[in-house]
């Protein structure tokens, strides 16, 4: 009797059983397969153990358990091995400590090393790829430049950027031998840093009381994270810092933020989870008068910019504080995720809007290529970039030095 006919009495008797009569053929396979599993399990298990027992066989005989025989053979072979000569230390030459380098001089080639560093995605993205373009080019034509533009763009510095950009270089081609990269890394240095907008060095200095920062964005882009290197950078220099937890919906924000309290000694104004965070503007504002503190640092719920009763709920909390200490707060400070790329520009163009932001902290600069969002939020918004993150270090959240910028990003590798 054939293997199909030992089949279909399977699947007839499967199909008396209950089985469908459509999935009979397909139950009666799989009842075989199942069937010659289990033997093979069956004959596996029982060559294991017959294979177990003929290795026990030897200690057996030689009257010692088997865990004696194991240490015993081990012992032999650790008798055989001839000893181990260790080798002497080769002499070395003792070398003049160099002389440390004074703060003053190390201090700047450390930060600029730092954003470089930062840098190196989109150095390697923008950089590296221009001047691939100029490879074996005895000439800048119309084709490169459309080359070009296809690389800033692929960079996140946007349409507009990148147009004025393109416009900007067609005029001044003439200028850069395509057999000199450095020369063109010169003009496109200069293009874009025309279109960085900067501040004055430093915060607002208000007439009176604490100088207060408002911190808004959308949730994960590293507001909270923000403001406790924000609190340990004013701690460092001697401030007296206040924060006001004012992310009341985010589960354990509040406890994230206090860490980041303790760690840089700012007290930390807080309400139970889920109260209004105009409230906890208002304690905070009155704390910080209280305590005559240098900087009041106020952090708010990640919202998306699409839902508009968010967005009253900041204006509120806007005039809330706006009441306790005229003028406040002096700082709007918009958080976006480098690496998020446009949809960080459309984040800081909804939010501008509404609350009328007056900086860009831009977090997450080291873990993307498309650095150009840095200039593309300048010049499209009119916004000034005034944090940028290079690193996860308190000292890696750094001032926005636009000159600095460019020279790290067009730096020699």
């Amino acid at each position: 009797m054939n293997f199909e006919l030992w089949l279909q009495k399977i699947a007839d008797f499967l199909v008396n059983a209950g089985v469908p009569a459509e999935q009979g053929a397909t139950a009666a396979l799989a009842l075989v397969y199942l069937c010659l599993t289990l033997l093979s399990l069956v004959v596996v298990v029982f060559l294991l153990r017959r294979n177990l027992r003929s290795r026990k066989g030897p200690a057996v005989a030689s009257g010692k358990p088997v865990e004696q025989e194991e240490r015993a053979a081990a012992e032999d072979v650790v008798a055989m091995e001839p000893p181990q000569v260790e080798a002497a230390p080769a002499p070395t030459a003792e070398l003049e400590p160099k002389p440390a380098l004074p703060a003053a001089l190390e201090e700047p080639a450390n930060l600029f090393q730092r954003m470089r560093q930062g840098l190196a995605k989109t150095r390697s993205s923008l950089v590296g790829r221009v001047d691939a373009l100029l490879g074996g080019r005895s000439s800048l034509d119309s084709d490169f430049l459309e080359e070009l533009e296809e690389v800033l763009i692929t960079a996140d510095f946007g349409m507009q950027a990148t147009q004025e950009l393109v416009q900007a270089l067609t005029g001044r081609l003439k200028e850069v031998d395509p057999g000199e990269p450095a020369q063109l890394h010169r003009v496109l240095g200069e293009e874009i840093r025309a279109r960085l907008k900067t501040t004055a060095a430093g915060w607002p200095v208000p007439e009176s009381g604490p100088l207060v920062i408002m911190v808004v964005g959308v949730n994960g882009v590293g507001k909270t994270t923000t403001i406790g290197k924000l609190a340990k950078q004013f701690a460092d220099q001697g401030k007296k810092v206040v924060l006001g937890a004012g992310d009341t919906f985010r589960a354990a924000a509040a406890e994230q933020l206090e860490v980041w309290g303790t760690r840089s000694g700012a007290e930390v104004i807080r309400q139970a989870e889920g109260s209004d965070p105009a409230a906890v503007a208002f304690d905070a504002a009155k704390a910080a008068v209280a305590r005559k503190a240098d900087v009041l640092i106020l952090d708010t719920a990640g919202r998306l910019h699409t839902k508009v009763n968010l967005m009253e709920e900041l204006k509120k909390v806007r005039r809330v504080v706006d009441r306790e200490i005229p003028g406040a707060p002096h700082e709007t400070l918009l958080v976006l995720d480098a690496t998020t790329g446009q949809n960080a520009l459309i984040q800081a163009r909804m939010f501008q809007q509404a609350v009328a932001v007056s900086g860009i902290a831009l977090t997450k600069l080291d873990g993307t290529a498309k650095g150009g969002i840095v200039v593309a939020i300048s010049s499209q918004l009119d916004l000034p970039v005034r944090l940028i993150g290079v690193g996860e270090g308190v000292a890696d959240l750094r001032p926005f030095d636009a000159d600095e910028f460019v020279a790290a990003l067009f730096a020699n590798n």
